[in-house]
């Protein structure tokens, strides 16, 4: 077995977790970036469910070195790395991309969600804790943040709704693309974690401002929790 595509994968972790340093970091987009400024948008979890990125860049960086100094030539581990590459890749840019644009920040967040999911769908059952459980709560999060950056969009640029419909539709979107991914996989609970992670930052972002849009977040929440204890079984 090749072992590049092992070094790729390390590399590209190693810009993808180092790229908040080489960019200044990422403190969500400016509410003066859209035509409609986005100040507190209901979408929006709460700022400290945003603090799941030190988690996701350290599991990330222990399964890349895992990967390249363990597992290398390991067949079970091949299958996930190319998907892995092509969005830990494009990822290291993200954060400049966002500064600069939210429509084609969001544009890259659906093509590493996209990415993710594959490279999950495609981790083996083996060496859970350093493979499959960091790139499921990475695409778990990823799959949260592409929802926000719909609503986000949405609201805007005034398409059609105003922030609290398009944050409903947000989380409609997250649901039902969670619920599939779980379904499917029927494995990888931490996915779902993840997405509870950003649900509840959601419900506590809007419980004393708009109380449709927590309800909304509680219910996902529940629903999501039913389906990750169900992938845990």
């Amino acid at each position: 077995m090749d072992p590049v595509k092992a070094i790729l994968v390390f590399v590209a972790t190693l810009f993808f977790v180092l790229s908040p340093l080489m960019s200044g970091g990422f403190s969500g987009f400016e509410p003066g970036q859209f035509p409609i400024p986005q100040d507190d948008p209901p979408v929006q979890p709460a700022g400290y469910a945003f603090g799941i990125w030190g988690l996701i860049y350290v599991w990330l960086m222990i399964s890349a070195g895992m990967g390249l100094f363990q597992r290398a030539k390991d067949e079970t581990w091949e299958p996930a790395r190319l998907p892995l590459i092509l969005s830990l890749a494009p990822g290291a840019a993200w954060i400049g991309v966002a500064q600069l644009s939210p429509l084609w920040a969001s544009v890259l967040l659906w093509w590493m969600l996209a990415m993710a999911l594959w490279a999950l769908a495609r981790t083996p059952f083996t060496d859970r804790w350093t493979l499959q459980a960091p790139v499921a709560v990475y695409a778990g999060w990823l799959t949260a943040a592409s929802w926000v950056a719909v609503g986000l969009l949405g609201g805007g640029y005034g398409l059609f709704f105003g922030p609290v419909v398009w944050a409903l539709i947000a989380l409609a979107g997250a649901l039902v693309t969670g619920a599939l991914v779980l379904l499917a996989l029927d494995r990888a609970p931490e996915y779902g974690g993840a997405l509870i992670w950003a649900l509840v930052g959601v419900i506590v972002a809007n419980a004393t401002t708009t109380p449709i849009v927590a309800f909304a977040a509680i219910a996902g929440a529940v629903l999501i929790g039913l389906l990750t204890v169900r992938a845990a079984t």
